[in-house]
């Protein structure tokens, strides 16, 4: 595995490897690797002939009060775990050679944008926007890869992909959970053992919706209350939104509508620690 820093020693060896007719698969992270970033790699083995797999903490996603100083940077291990998973090129620039002085381009999607973590978070997926514009530059793919745990990006992804014509197949990856539940996520880290016991309730939601939907219940809205109120009751934690949304759109859904598929998105507090989990429901 060759390890990588500078932006334009990668872009030039991804164009030498499309010269070469090398099929190229990207993995985009900000480390922290943990085996729902491998199962990644694993699927663009399969999909791909060249593995990429990038690492950048992306400061212009971070809002003011979040933990950007915090987020772990284990670099060596993750460059061990990379290497020890096939990767062939592992890609980790420094934050002054992505974003130098005088940077001012930005990319932006705006309805998807706008809602749940959007609404949350201020110009947070204008910062994802822009460091995936700029790491498709990069890297060159013909297939990128990012995992359904963040179901929103991913929609984010997609529709910056199509209406910016950028020339790579996007495809989204299972949620990897543990044996209890828990979406693998790197801020799992900072949960207590009576925290991460308390975070299963958000598995629990979604085996909740999924059995009333079963029973043919078409009020989303009222699914949706149920949850928010398992949350609530469960000590330690407090949840944050609540929603069944349609999957290209985003937009709120409250009663069911024929034969269609739906997201369901979960977002609470387990203690201090902030954790995200969603869910595909077939109506």
């Amino acid at each position: 595995m060759q390890i990588i820093s500078d932006p334009g020693q990668m872009q030039a060896l991804a164009e030498k490897l499309r010269l070469n007719r090398q099929c190229i698969g990207v993995i985009m992270t900000m480390g922290a690797l943990h085996e729902g970033h491998l199962s990644l790699v694993k699927l663009a083995q399969q999909t791909a002939g060249i593995v990429i797999l990038t690492i950048f903490v992306n400061p212009s996603q971070f809002g003011p009060n979040e933990d950007l100083h915090k987020y772990p940077r284990p670099f060596e291990k993750d460059a061990s775990l990379a290497k020890a998973a096939g990767v062939d090129y592992l890609f980790a620039p420094d934050a002054d050679c992505i974003y130098p002085e005088h940077y001012q381009t930005t990319v932006e999607c705006s309805s998807i944008s706008s809602l749940f973590e959007g609404a949350l978070r201020p110009g947070h997926f204008k910062g994802v926007a822009t460091i995936v514009t700029k790491l498709f530059n990069i890297t060159k793919p013909h297939i990128a890869i990012f995992g359904e745990k963040d179901i929103q990006q991913l929609a984010v992804i997609r529709r910056l992909v199509k209406d910016l014509n950028i020339d790579t197949k996007i495809i989204g990856a299972p949620i990897v959970r543990e044996e209890n539940g828990l979406a693998i996520s790197s801020r799992n880290i900072y949960l207590s053992s009576q925290e991460r016991d308390a975070a299963t309730i958000l598995y629990k939601c979604i085996c909740h919706a999924e059995k009333r939907m079963a029973e043919h219940e078409k009020d989303l809205d009222s699914i949706a209350n149920e949850i928010e109120q398992m949350i609530t009751l469960t000590p330690g934690c407090r949840p944050d939104y609540v929603s069944f949304v349609d999957e290209e759109t985003f937009e709120p859904v409250i009663t069911t509508q024929g034969n269609k598929t739906y997201r369901l998105l979960l977002a609470m507090y387990s203690g201090k620690v902030r954790l995200i989990d969603n869910a595909k429901i077939l109506a």
